[in-house]
């Protein structure tokens, strides 16, 4: 949850990165050649790292992106929902609710951060929970039905095991948003952390700036010295040899 918090950044990156270049490769032609599945897991794969370490390190892209995660979660939930009883009339429907939410999402994580971490790993924690139990009891029959949806391609009804499944996702992402907002992620901030680290800096450059001034017997700036007052000669005076 929020508390891991620079995993959920790096997370968040290798995921979407890993997703968008894997449809690039797998479904387009690259340099006038198909590749086929275990090359593009690979390339995707690698460039998801990169992602990942990228979201890791800068934090706004982290959030950024996680944003958009949210976002594309909600629209497809509200898309399914939407589905039964006013089926999308074209193409731009689906691709707007995508692309407009997943925005809005990403620029509101960036004005509150905590709140839509936590609500974006609470609902993408519950998806990956209702993946894995479709795949064990459906064969992933959950995930084909929500991608016909998504591209508007006739589907069946779903069984009502496939239906229970569905149903258990917002009710495991309340689940989740509740346990990390009272307990994971109660009273920890990625802000304090982040002030906690400048101000170790600046002590220790505070010191190093002082240390120089106990080691040198001369004296520091600022401090006041008395001169020896000037050697005086007379014309009678004579120079040893």
């Amino acid at each position: 949850g929020y508390r891991c918090f620079k995993a959920i950044m790096f997370l968040s990156g290798l995921l979407f990165g890993s997703v968008v270049i894997f449809l690039l490769c797998y479904k387009e032609r690259v340099l006038e050649t198909q590749l086929s599945l275990e090359t593009s897991a690979g390339i995707a794969l690698g460039i998801g790292l990169l992602c990942g370490l990228v979201t890791m390190l800068l934090r706004s892209v982290g959030l950024f992106t996680t944003g958009l995660l949210l976002g594309l979660l909600l629209a497809t939930a509200a898309l399914l929902a939407a589905a039964p009883l006013l089926p999308p009339p074209g193409p731009w429907v689906p691709v707007g609710s995508l692309l407009g939410l997943a925005l809005l999402c990403a620029l509101l994580a960036l004005r509150w951060p905590k709140a839509l971490t936590i609500l974006s790993t609470a609902v993408f924690g519950a998806a990956v929970v209702v993946v894995c139990v479709d795949y064990f009891v459906e064969a992933l029959a959950l995930v084909l039905y929500v991608y016909d949806c998504l591209r508007l391609a006739p589907v069946r009804p779903l069984c009502w095991p496939g239906g229970a499944v569905l149903g258990a996702w917002p009710a495991l992402s309340l689940l989740a948003i509740l346990l990390q907002w009272k307990l994971t992620a109660d009273g920890v901030s990625h802000t304090n952390v982040v002030l906690s680290r400048r101000q170790k800096r600046l002590q220790l450059l505070r010191i190093r700036q002082k240390a120089p001034c106990r080691q040198d017997p001369a004296p520091c700036p600022g401090t006041y010295r008395r001169k020896p007052p000037p050697m005086q000669r007379y014309a009678g005076d004579v120079l040893a040899p």
